[in-house]
């Protein structure tokens, strides 16, 4: 009996894949093949189900499905799922029967909340599409990431490993983007625009400052716009730069991490994002001026060669640039900037939401986060967020007391508070951490805010006695 159900199954897989084959191809039927028996270990295991999550977040953003099931879902999209689906079935099979949360979430769920509201009250202004609903539905997905996270990372152990998982996820994220950069633009566009297979754009890939192919190659790796992979690389920097000087580092070789944090910053200066440069620069600053005082002499050699050097010279130039408004760029920003504080005027409270613009003359997408939630989510939400981030730092200085004299936590928990700093410096001129069809950048945005907590909530319970929710 048994033997005859195999043999059935066995056909029936070996037809689909041979229908697959002539339909679809074999470079498509393998990739499937592949994650059909990938999707099955991760359903097996929570941390395999995070860990590709990671990964799918670094390496392929905006993939899809190359078939549509009524929607087009993103390989995030999937991931995500997976990994919500294996969390929830721990708590339906009762391996987990205590909720660890921290006073924080209180106001992570008041934002979620008004999210949804003014979403809701949006829709006033233009119709829903399924694009849409699915993009807002990951969002709040996204976001709901801190809670998961803050309780299945109940050891130092179990974040030590996650952190190890960003730093290779983002690395090799760094590694493709400088090696897409120093390959000739024909050859490199090749390789990229065989990603359209899977959702990724099949025309006008390589970027250059201005859009002009005169100047300068920006970096983009496959994060298809340079300033969203800058944001990353920033955020990605600062978490790393207090494992060189930790005192028990989550990468065993020292000159490995020096190694890797050179990689990510000079895939970050390639992609030419004024912002994340700058907001880098902030993030390291703060860890040298809070933990590290070992940093100081390292960040003013640093900034002397990048201000003496000839060969950085255009890069000082532009940043000058773009304080001075002198650039095409800078100038368009802030016509935005104009064009939102009229929106802003307009509808203050709970804004226009994420479906359409009431009237014809606006429009929401605007080259700075605080702007763009502005106008979707009106000025209520605004700082409904900001007291939300607020909180977390609050909670973070208050463990801070506690993480310093802990060598498993001490670096990470100032990186992902230095981090999560940085990425707020760099939303002042971007966007992509709430815009919706970025979802790896929001994403990712949320999984620092998570580690935060996480780290914070680990350092308190070392000394403090957790107190679990039911």
């Amino acid at each position: 009996m048994y033997a005859a159900l195999i043999g059935i199954a066995l056909g029936l897989i070996g037809g689909l894949v041979g229908l697959s084959m002539v339909l679809l191809g074999p470079v498509i039927t393998f990739g499937v093949f592949i994650g059909a028996m990938a999707a099955v270990y991760v359903l097996t295991s929570v941390n395999a189900a995070l860990y590709g999550l990671i990964l799918t977040m670094f390496l392929l953003p905006f993939g899809t499905l190359p078939f549509k099931i009524v929607l087009t879902p993103t390989l995030l999209d999937l991931a995500v799922g997976a990994f919500v689906v294996v969390y929830l079935l721990q708590w339906m099979t009762r391996r987990r029967q205590l909720l660890y949360l921290t006073p924080v979430h209180l106001m992570v769920l008041v934002y979620l909340l008004w999210l949804m509201l003014a979403f809701a009250l949006g829709l006033r202004y233009g119709p829903i599409t399924p694009n849409i609903a699915r993009q807002f539905a990951e969002t709040l997905l996204s976001i709901g990431m801190v809670f998961i996270l803050v309780d299945l990372l109940r050891d130092p152990a179990a974040l030590r490993r996650l952190v190890l998982v960003v730093i290779i996820g983002v690395v090799m994220q760094a590694v493709v983007a400088l090696g897409l950069w120093v390959l000739p633009d024909e050859i490199a566009e090749t390789i990229l625009l065989r990603l359209g297979r899977i959702g990724y754009p099949i025309s006008g890939v390589i970027r250059y400052i201005e859009s002009n192919p005169a100047l300068p190659e920006r970096a983009i790796g496959t994060w298809v716009d340079p300033n969203a992979l800058g944001g990353v690389l920033a955020i990605s920097a600062v978490l790393i730069a207090p494992q060189i000087f930790a005192r028990k580092p989550v990468l065993r070789y020292r000159w490995l991490t020096v190694g890797i944090l050179g990689i990510i910053v000079l895939a970050l200066l390639l992609s030419f994002s004024r912002a994340s440069f700058l907001a880098t620069a902030f993030g390291l600053g703060v860890i040298a001026f809070v933990r590290y005082r070992r940093f100081i002499p390292i960040l003013l050699i640093a900034a002397a060669l990048l201000l003496l050097l000839p060969q950085t010279q255009a890069y000082v130039g532009r940043i000058v640039e773009a304080f001075q408004g002198a650039d095409l760029a800078t100038q368009m920003r802030l016509g935005e900037y104009s064009d939102s504080f009229r929106l802003i005027n307009r509808y203050p409270i709970f804004g226009v939401g994420f479906t359409g613009t009431p009237d014809i003359d606006l429009y929401t997408n605007v080259a700075s986060m605080y702007l763009i939630m502005a106008n979707q989510i009106g000025l209520v939400g605004v700082a409904i967020y900001l007291m939300t981030i607020l909180s977390v730092f609050v909670y973070g200085i208050y463990t801070w007391q506690f993480a310093r004299n802990n060598d498993d936590l001490d670096a990470i928990h100032l990186g992902y508070h230095a981090a999560l700093l940085t990425a707020l410096v760099n939303a002042a001129a971007d966007l992509y951490f709430f815009r919706l069809d970025f979802q790896a950048s929001i994403t990712f945005f949320w999984l620092t805010v998570a580690l935060a907590l996480a780290s914070a909530r680990l350092a308190e319970s070392t000394v403090v006695k957790s107190r679990p929710i039911m």
